[in-house]
């Protein structure tokens, strides 16, 4: 046989039918695995074993000899190992090593004589229980991963391989069995899997939150413009009404994106203990009379890097449901605190913001998936279940992590941990835009060129500009948009209003930059449904910015004038970014 086909054998084939080890008297034999699996569970040799065996016989099967290298194996091994007696009223364990003991922390005398199913609990899968029932019933190999408890009550993923042991003439006498902790890996795989479907939910929450401002955007601006044409009370009202519906979407779909880590974040050097100051009227009158609300602030609290009006939000978020959690009342604790580094290098290395009740607390099934869009235990009507998911994803865009600490009957606590910032960075004032009760009129010969690829949205925004005056271009396209600025006459504008996501190579950041090529120092303004990363890496000055959708007439007209009157202001500097952390948490 040539070198290539040997490589190519089936390693099987060269497995005897029977293993045997040893002579007369001291000879024992097994069938070898042969690559077979039990069950499901993963075996700890990392793959379907071949030569192992799934069925033993014995020529001596008494546990009187102790003193030979085998059993003190037996002992050594970090496996943990059990045999029962399936010839014995109720298949007890009669032999359990150390291991075993140290897994479980039980004395071997708690343990002998007991059968494994001691070991269950309320939430071990019965049909699991049923597999080993089945396999000791027939007396075959079998494998699978249950959920146990430990002396002390704690619970533990057991990796559990049992298969049957013969005597010479073939009858029953022994099952083995070999544990594995297999806790960590299910855990791993578990976050991973939830990972994976907060991601999915993530991005299909974006696009279609996308959408939908593109949506909200243009019924809010026409409904602007009707009802500076109504005269009729009662069509005022409905136009209200309408309005009032519309700005309830718009919040649906901010949460949305919160949660989708899509808002776009203005992060600034803030105290969190300032903030819950400035804050605290605001939250005293949430909470209501019958909830008593304390405060257990720290003082000389370093800053972290965070949207405050978003932070803001997540607070008022986390208060709503402490609050509805104590109907009957209760007491309510807002904290600042400082946790350390993991490592120990900084004293700082997260700023926590916390809040607890005294509330009903959620059990484990809940807490889970408490931080799920849409997961809500409160009546139809009375909450949309996007409040924790927007927490969440709004402290994990802003590099920090969620934690929620809840026990069935002894309340809530949540905590926003956030990174310190770097204490060369200062606080930056934001930045002033003006405030005008009437929109300023365009300044004569101001040119702007709005690029969207919605219809309805270019149209809407030309509407809005064109009434103050100024004079306007519109593309649907960034090529459409560098096809107007080749002709000599439209060389001269003074603003770029464009979307960011469009269709084609070129989107709105890329459009920005070959537009400042050829006419040096406009002024650009960007609108988006989202906050991409694109957007927060893109060079920023005093005359570029960023208006989400959906946005108001009001709002639109005065980040064109600020923009159009800060084309002159120099770039400003930006606090150094670090990494950016994690996408997501385990």
């Amino acid at each position: 046989m040539d070198r290539t086909s040997a490589d190519e054998a089936d390693p099987r084939d060269t497995l005897p039918e029977r293993d045997f080890q040893g002579q007369g008297d001291q000879q024992s034999s097994g069938v070898p695995a042969r690559g077979e699996l039990e069950g499901e569970t993963l075996p700890p040799t990392g793959g379907p074993g071949l030569r192992h065996w799934q069925e033993a016989t014995i020529s001596r099967p008494g546990l009187d000899e102790r003193g030979n290298i085998f059993f003190a194996a037996v002992e050594m091994t970090r496996m943990p190992m059990v045999l029962t007696d399936p010839n014995l009223p109720d298949n007890p364990i009669v032999f359990a090593n150390r291991a075993f003991q140290d897994l479980t922390g039980y004395a071997e005398a708690e343990i002998i004589g007991r059968n494994c199913r001691f070991l269950q609990g309320a939430q071990t899968d019965r049909e699991k229980v049923s597999e080993l029932r089945e396999g000791i019933a027939q007396g075959h190999a079998v494998s699978v991963e249950l959920l146990n408890y430990k002396r002390d009550g704690t619970p533990f993923w057991n990796g559990v391989y049992l298969a049957p042991v013969h005597d010479d003439s073939g009858r029953l006498i022994y099952f083995f069995a070999s544990q594995l902790d297999v806790t960590r890996r299910r855990t791993s795989e578990q976050a991973f899997r939830q990972a994976q479907k907060m991601e999915s939910i993530g991005q299909l929450t974006a696009g279609l939150a996308h959408d939908f401002n593109n949506l909200l955007l243009v019924a809010a601006g026409n409904l602007e413009i009707l009802r500076a044409r109504l005269n009729d009370r009662n069509l005022q009202r409905y136009a209200d009404r309408m309005g009032q519906a519309l700005e309830r979407g718009a919040r649906l779909t901010k949460q949305l994106l919160a949660f989708a880590r899509k808002t776009h974040l203005d992060p600034r050097p803030v105290n969190l203990t300032a903030l819950v100051n400035d804050f605290g009227d605001m939250l005293e009158s949430t909470v209501g009379n019958r909830v008593e609300l304390q405060f257990n602030l720290r003082r000389r609290l370093p800053s972290t890097l965070v949207d405050p009006v978003h932070l803001e939000m997540a607070l008022l978020n986390v208060v709503i449901n402490a609050r509805d959690a104590m109907p009957s009342g209760g007491a309510m604790t807002i904290s600042t605190s400082v946790m350390p580094s993991e490592d120990g290098a900084s004293e700082t290395g997260f700023l926590v913001l916390g809040v607890t009740d005294e509330g009903s607390g959620m059990p484990a099934h809940i807490r889970e998936r408490a931080t799920e869009p849409f997961f809500t235990t409160k009546g139809v009507g009375k909450g949309t279940g996007l409040g924790l998911a927007m927490v969440q994803g709004f402290v994990q865009q802003s590099r920090g992590r969620l934690e929620i600490e809840s026990e069935e009957g002894r309340g809530t606590t949540i905590r926003m941990l956030f990174p310190a910032a770097p204490s060369q960075v200062e606080a930056i004032a934001p930045s002033a835009r003006p405030r005008q009760t009437e929109a300023q009129k365009a300044r004569s010969g101001e040119t702007i060129l709005i690029v969207d690829d919605s219809e309805d949205v270019l149209t809407l925004a030309m509407e809005h500009l064109g009434i103050l005056g100024y004079r306007i271009l519109s593309a649907r396209s960034a090529d459409e948009a560098l096809d107007l600025l080749d002709h000599p006459e439209n060389q001269s504008i003074d603003l770029l209003f464009t979307d960011i996501l469009m269709p084609g190579s070129v989107n709105g950041i890329v459009l920005a930059e070959q537009v400042r090529r050829r006419v040096p120092g406009v002024a650009v303004l960007f609108t988006t449904g989202y906050n991409e990363d694109l957007v927060a890496e893109a060079p920023r000055t005093a005359s570029m910015d960023v208006l989400g959708k959906p946005y108001l007439r009001a709002e639109l007209t005065d980040r064109v004038r600020a923009a159009l009157d800060q084309r002159s202001v120099p770039v400003v500097a930006r606090p150094p970014r670090e990494d950016r952390g994690p996408r997501h948490e385990a």
